[in-house]
Parts: structure tokens; sequence; C-alpha cells
């Protein structure tokens, strides 16, 4: 089972015609600063040799113009991290990036291996040394010695081959800019066309920054090598799987609602899944209100759906946000989460006091922030406060990137709904269902990744039940061994 860091970041890669390549990497960045908030790095290479740099904080604080200026040439690849365990310094900022005998190579990675400490063994064990306890570090050891036989594409196979879990890779070999993305697709990875060259980024909002057109999703298992001279790219289809695996909760909570992700814009997915919500469990109250931000295209589609009905719902702001306090899902300390929801949510009385509220979040985890909410709603005068949710329960940790707690610290595993209503303080609460996710994916159950809601994974992870055990849903063999 994966030891070290998991990790849920943004990757980006792009090739220009001869236009500096910083620049358009740090504006990209900026643009998937939502991924990660830990630290920021760009690597580029200008045709001689390789430039780099990282830094700690959000991409505004680890790059000052004299960084930017320094790194020269017209391809790169950049990376914002979110650490979800293990070192939180320099030494797993990404790009991760080394100089051997047949080159250099720099490294963005978003996802987590599942087999991390078997193959960091057998490298170890072959004389490679390792300078943290990442696992992008080991990828980069193991292309690297592929390397050495010169040919990229099949050295990038042999890899795919070796590592096995969830990665979207944004690769430099000498001046050679790749992505790759794994062969259940577990994280979105997708190429834009810039009006000077090529990108591929983790989202679509980051190549609409760059003024540039989304092409397509780059293909569970596929490698895609952009020209060097932005004019153009090659791909290569290296591995084949019978299913995806795509991350639902991309759609439920991470990605920006303007992505478009697996041909789906996120924000018609979240106000498809509000819609789903009204439908399964609507209570006619008052208002509906979303905690924000990720909340409000779901109560959108639900106040939207309780009309339709003819309900008619009232969507309303009842929280506002100060945005200058961080994501409370990716602080590392339960107490840094708690203190940080009074910073960041203040209720708007006047929406509130009085009335019958239904407020609507996209995920509860660890119950903290739920059960906080529903007090400053009845504190600023609620006669009512109905809790609705945006994705089934989580029940079970997530090996693939997203800090999803242990199964101790998840308030829905072990817990029936009743349960967790009264341990909240809601009036009422409910979930949307699996099914209705999928429905809103338009994707078939059996090629979601569903996991942390189903204990049920699509890799071999030690000690927990597999898609491969129990047959996925609506297929009849199990899926290709990895």
């Amino acid at each position: 089972m994966h030891s070290g860091p998991r990790e849920k970041c943004g990757v980006v890669g792009v090739a220009l015609d001869d236009r500096a390549a910083a620049r358009p990497l740090y504006y990209a960045l900026y643009a998937l600063q939502h991924r990660g908030q830990e630290s920021a790095g760009i690597v580029t290479h200008d045709g001689f040799q390789q430039h780099d740099h990282v830094g700690m904080g959000l991409v505004g604080d680890a790059f000052d113009e004299a960084d930017l200026d320094g790194l020269n040439g017209s391809v790169g690849i950049g990376h914002v991290r979110y650490p979800t365990a293990g070192s939180v310094d320099t030494s797993c900022a990404q790009p991760f990036s080394v100089s051997f005998k047949s080159g250099s190579l720099g490294l963005s990675h978003n996802g987590n291996l599942v087999n991390t400490a078997d193959v960091r063994d057998a490298l170890a064990a072959q004389g490679h040394a390792f300078t943290s306890d990442g696992d992008t570090e080991v990828i980069a050891h193991d292309l690297a010695r592929n390397l050495l036989d010169g040919d990229l594409v099949r050295a990038v196979r042999r890899t795919m081959d070796r590592i096995h879990g969830s990665y979207a890779l944004t690769i430099m070999h000498d001046d050679t800019v790749v992505g790759v993305r794994d062969p259940e697709g577990n994280r979105p990875l997708c190429i834009g066309e810039l009006p000077d060259g090529y990108v591929i980024a983790s989202e679509s909002a980051a190549i609409d920054t760059l003024d540039g057109e989304l092409v397509r999703d780059v293909r569970p298992g596929e490698l895609v090598v952009l020209e060097a001279d932005g004019s153009g790219y090659e791909t290569y289809q290296l591995v084949e799987r019978d299913r995806t695996a795509h991350c639902f909760f991309e759609h439920v909570y991470f990605a920006r609602p303007d992505s478009v992700i697996d041909g789906s814009l996120v924000y018609e997915t979240r106000r498809d899944l509000g819609r789903a919500l009204w439908e399964e469990s609507g209570v006619d109250t008052d208002v509906v209100m979303p905690v924000p931000d990720s909340g409000r295209a779901f109560a959108t589609g639900y106040a939207e759906a309780s009309q339709d009905s003819g309900a008619d719902v009232e969507f309303a702001e009842g929280l506002m946000k100060n945005r200058y306090v961080g994501r409370t899902f990716i602080m590392p300390t339960q107490d840094a989460r708690e203190r940080a929801v009074r910073l960041k949510l203040n209720p708007i009385r006047s929406t509130v006091e009085g009335r019958t509220v239904t407020l609507i979040d996209d995920s509860i985890v660890r119950g903290t922030t739920s059960n906080q909410l529903v007090d400053l709603l009845r504190d600023a005068g609620a006669e009512e406060v109905h809790l609705r949710i945006g994705a089934p329960p989580i029940t079970a940790p997530c090996y693939m990137g997203i800090d999803m707690a242990t199964r101790e610290e998840l308030i829905a595993a072990g817990e029936d709904v009743a349960d967790v209503e009264s341990t909240v303080g809601a009036d009422s609460l409910a979930y949307l269902s699996v099914d209705a996710v999928a429905a809103a994916l338009t994707e078939s159950r059996a090629d979601l990744c569903l996991g942390c809601v189903t204990g049920e994974y699509p890799y071999d992870i030690d000690g927990e039940t597999t898609d491969r055990d129990v047959r996925r849903p609506g297929v009849d063999t199990a899926p290709a061994d990895d």
C-alpha cells in the first residue's frame, strides 16, 4: 500500500512557437490554484539546458519577476501542490527535476500510486537514491532509468506497466513536453490549442486563461507528445482498459465549475445534481441556500427543480464568505478546520431569521463544518435547518489522491443517516444517491471511481475490497489486471 504523501494537485505543460513559456505557465497555475495551495513550481527548457524554480505557498508567493525572467525557453511544465500527508516542505514541491546521463527530466504529478513502496524498494536496490517520501520521485526515477534506452514512448510505456494507481502527468524530457493519463482516467487531463502552441492541463479553465481552445480530454492510458516548436502534437494509446475509473468527486467538489472534464461542464453537472437532490429528498422550506462556493450550483438546480414541481423554494444567499481564508477541506489539522469555519462564513441574518432553511453542501467528510454551519444558522434565527448533500455518504478513505481522512474520522462511516443528522444538529439530512450521481455524469457506475462512497475500489489496495473482488456493477467480467 502507498506510504508517503497523497496529493491532489494541478499540472500543466506548454510548447510554444517562440514565446517564453514561463508566464503562460504562471498564469495557468493561477487558474489551477484551487487544486493546490501548498507549493508551486515551473520547469522550462531553452534547447540547451533545463531551468527550474519551486516555492512554498500560493502561486503569487512562490514566484517573483526575477524568478520568471530566469525561466528561459518556450517549453515547460508547472505544478501546484496540495499535500494530504507526509512532508510539507520543498523536498516534495514539484515539478520534480533530475539530470541523468541521457538528459534532463522534469515531472509534475496529480494523483496517487498504490504501489509506491514496492517500486521505490526495487529502485533503491538498483542503486537509486531518494530525497523525498513522495511517489512523484519514484515515477521520475523509474522513467529516467527507462529513458537510458533513448526511446521516449517506450520508456513511458514501461513506466506505466510498473506503476499502479491514479496519475495525470506532465513531463519534460529535455525540450519535449508530454502528458500522460493513467489507464483508468482517474485524474483529469486535457489538451488545448493556443494561438502559438499547445497546452496540456488538469482542467480546461487553465486553457481558457491562456486564450486557448479546448481540443479534447486526454484519453485514459494515452500519451500526448507536444512538438517542441508548438506546431502540433502526436498521441499514442499505450494502455487499453475495458472500463474507466473517473473520479466523481472532481465534479462534486474539486474542479472549477467553469471547467469541462470528460466532456461535462462541471457547473451544469452540479446543477443537475441539485435537481436530483430535490427529486430524491426535497423539503418545502422558505429558502434554499448554498454553502459557498461549491454548493451554489447545487442549490440553483435544487431551487429550479422545486419550482418545476410547484413548491417554489426561494434561492437565496444566506452565508457570506470571507475569501481570504483558505479551503477548510485542505487545512491539515482539525483545530485549524474548526477555527476556519467561523472565520470563513457569516450568516446574512435577513435571509435566515424567522424562516425555514434548506442548506446545501457538496459533501460531508468529518462533519465538523456541517455542525458549525447548522449552529450558525440557528443562532441567526432560522426556525428549521434541513441539510441536503450533493454526494452520497463518504464512508471510506480515498487512496487516489483526495484527503478523505481515516474511517475513524469519517462521520458517515459505520453510522446511519439518522445518527449523522443528530450529530450535526439538523432537522433533517439527506444525501444524493450513487445512481443519481452516475445519471448526472451520464456515465455508468462501472466507469466511475466510487471507492469513498461504496468501499469498493478500482485498484488493488491492501486490506480493501476491489471491484475485481465484487465485479463492478454492469460488468460481466472483471477489468483487465493492472
